[in-house]
């Protein structure tokens, strides 16, 4: 159960490699800027 164990968050670490113990963070979806607001926004200042 040390570096060299897969099947362990610390072996995952140590190889650089995911699965069940250790898992990806989810990508934030990306998102547009509204087109609406960012005008009325410019137009106040």
């Amino acid at each position: 159960m040390g570096k060299g164990d897969m099947k362990t968050k610390k072996g995952k670490r140590t190889r650089g490699s995911y699965g069940k113990s250790r898992v990806r963070k989810p990508e934030k979806a990306y998102k547009a800027p509204v087109e609406g607001v960012a005008a009325t926004e410019e137009s106040k200042k």
